[in-house]
């Protein structure tokens, strides 16, 4: 039998420890891979292959909550599933977490019912999963709504990763004309860099790229 691959992100060694211990007594689930920070956790996420991972809704440190280091690792593993954790009722923070990707969070204290939400969301991906991801494009688009056409574009190369100048050329756009544009983004967004616009929409409104 092949085992359900699990990435555990917690910032309580404890209780990764315990979690390790009761997940692999699965027969069907094994545990790949810990991290204990969001920066260990996006590193870690790109050598690891894993099915799902179980993140700390409350992991938090530098530039990164549970939240957006799902987000990031959900857009670099499309295939993986997001299980959020955690020990505070925080209706907001769950329903970002939806919108950033996760498919289920559990209560830590509830944390028996972990092996049956991991075996769901692997096998029965159902229309919770499509009704998420069509909520999520929409909170995007509520997101970007007063960009212009021409916003949009440029926004929507600062997503994907794009350099400065490779905007300009891929565009045709003089350094003044873009910069002009993003300044003009970054207002209508509330954001002082093309960083902190990027993480507010995805956080926000949607992750993976390929969804919208």
């Amino acid at each position: 039998m092949n085992r359900i691959q699990i990435f555990l992100v917690e910032d309580d060694p404890d209780w990764i420890k315990s979690m390790t211990v009761f997940l692999n007594a699965q027969e069907d689930m094994m545990v790949v891979g810990t991290a204990e920070s969001p920066e260990q956790a996006i590193a870690m996420a790109q050598i690891l292959s894993f099915d799902i991972v179980l993140m700390d809704i409350q992991l938090t440190a530098g530039r990164h909550d549970g939240i957006s280091t799902a987000a990031e690792i959900l857009d670099r593993k499309p295939q993986a599933k997001a299980i959020m954790l955690t020990s505070l009722g925080d209706e907001l923070a769950i329903m970002q977490s939806f919108t950033a990707g996760a498919i289920n969070y559990i209560e830590k204290s509830r944390f028996k019912e972990l092996p049956a939400a991991i075996r769901s969301a692997v096998f029965h991906p159902g229309s919770m999963e499509v009704l998420l991801k069509e909520f999520a494009r929409l909170k995007r688009e509520e997101q970007l709504r007063g960009l212009t056409p021409a916003e949009r574009e440029v926004f929507d190369l600062l997503d994907e990763g794009y350099t400065h100048s490779q905007m300009e050329q891929k565009l045709f756009k003089t350094e003044s004309t873009l910069k002009n544009q993003i300044n003009k983004i970054l207002k209508k967004l509330g954001v002082r860099s093309s960083r902190e616009a990027v993480e507010k929409v995805r956080r926000k409104g949607i992750v993976r790229k390929n969804d919208s």
